[in-house]
């Protein structure tokens, strides 16, 4: 499960690997049952009388914190609608056992260059039919810099795709190369600081990925890449498993600090 020469030289040039198919038809079938009942769930009790009300961020974006996980809520007025939720493995065991599958564990061995890796966190990324919002150009890095500045450099995703992705469904679309120029300019336009500055990007490296269900994609923190919406009438539902060097605490287990994001250009 290791990554090859070839997938070794690409993640150092590109700042990606992609596996097609890493998942059989059957295992994303379930998957993706686990993530309908799940969040079936999560939206019930999100909405009962005694649930946290939902709360404004910066830009404008609802959120709520409800199951021990918070909820981003889709961008337009009125939707009920989920767009996101992180953590989520904690929902169900059969969510928990995917931080221990090889096919995740030995190739991020080799995209963070440690002998051990653990879990930093987790996101679950729907893209609901007409509804599923784009996000702008950034990287994670600065929304890891936020919690942990010394590490967030050796954070890893991967993602793993449950639906056909494609650009009428909001593809994933990431820079080549942008890993090795560090932080990007911010945009100084957006009101929270963590976007990148679409105007200060090389955008020639652009790379849409189209894969079939069952994918899997790895990339650094630094990586820039952004969404764009689902236009279609198809789902377009994803897995993001970061992970870290073994031994750091979870995310969860960090504090908060958006104010760190002024140290970066």
């Amino acid at each position: 499960m290791r990554f090859d020469d070839q997938e070794r030289h690409a993640y150092q040039r590109d700042g990606f690997v992609v596996r097609e198919r890493a998942f059989a038809a059957h295992e994303v079938d379930e998957i993706r049952g686990v993530v309908e009942e799940v969040m079936s769930q999560i939206v019930a009790d999100a909405q009962s009388s005694d649930a946290l009300p939902a709360f404004a961020l910066a830009d404008g974006h609802r959120m709520q914190f409800s199951s021990d996980t918070f909820i981003q809520w889709e961008w337009a007025e009125g939707s009920r609608a989920v767009r996101l939720i992180e953590p989520f493995t904690h929902l169900d065991p059969r969510f928990a056992t995917l931080w221990t599958d090889a096919r995740f564990l030995d190739p991020m061995r080799d995209a963070l260059g440690a002998t051990e890796v653990g879990p930093y966190t987790c996101k679950l990324n729907l893209k609901r039919p007409r509804e599923g919002s784009p996000f702008p150009w950034h990287q994670d890095y600065p929304y890891w810099y936020a919690f942990t500045p010394a590490t967030a450099h050796e954070i890893a995703t991967v993602i793993l795709f449950l639906d056909d992705a494609d650009a009428g469904n909001g593809a994933l679309r990431v820079l080549r190369g942008s890993h090795r120029g560090g932080p990007a300019p911010r945009d100084p336009s957006d009101a929270t600081r963590f976007l990148a500055d679409p105007t200060r990007l090389d955008l020639s490296g652009e790379h849409v990925v189209e894969v079939p269900s069952g994918s899997l994609l790895f990339f650094p923190s630094l990586l820039v890449h952004r969404s764009t919406p689902n236009t279609s009438e198809r789902q377009r539902r994803t897995i993001l498993l970061s992970f870290q060097p073994a031994g750091r605490p979870r995310q969860q287990e960090l504090t908060w600090s958006p104010e760190r994001v002024a140290e970066l250009p």
